[in-house]
């Protein structure tokens, strides 16, 4: 595991608040070796991440680049800690 990319449609606020959330519950998980950035929907492609995070609406379109973790609620870390806990096999 590399790399986290967060999205959302315009790549500012959502996928902002995304990315730090996704680093407060990798901290918590104990994983440091990830590198967590976030973008616009435009930069979602194959090879731009190894997990791609979003809201559950735009998770079809992460699916498309490879594995995506929809969150329902994309300010709640106890989501994402809990998603991130089970895609990262931890």
């Amino acid at each position: 595991m590399k790399k986290i990319l967060c999205f959302c449609g315009s790549g500012l606020g959502t996928s902002f608040v995304m990315e730090m959330n996704a680093k407060k519950a990798l901290a918590a998980l104990g994983v440091t070796d990830v590198e967590v950035g976030h973008s616009t929907i435009d930069d979602v492609m194959l090879g731009a991440a190894d997990i791609f995070l979003c809201g559950s609406d735009l998770k079809h379109i992460g699916e498309k680049a490879g594995k995506t973790i929809g969150l329902d609620n994309m300010v709640s870390v106890a989501e994402m800690t809990e998603k991130l806990k089970e895609a990262l096999g931890l």
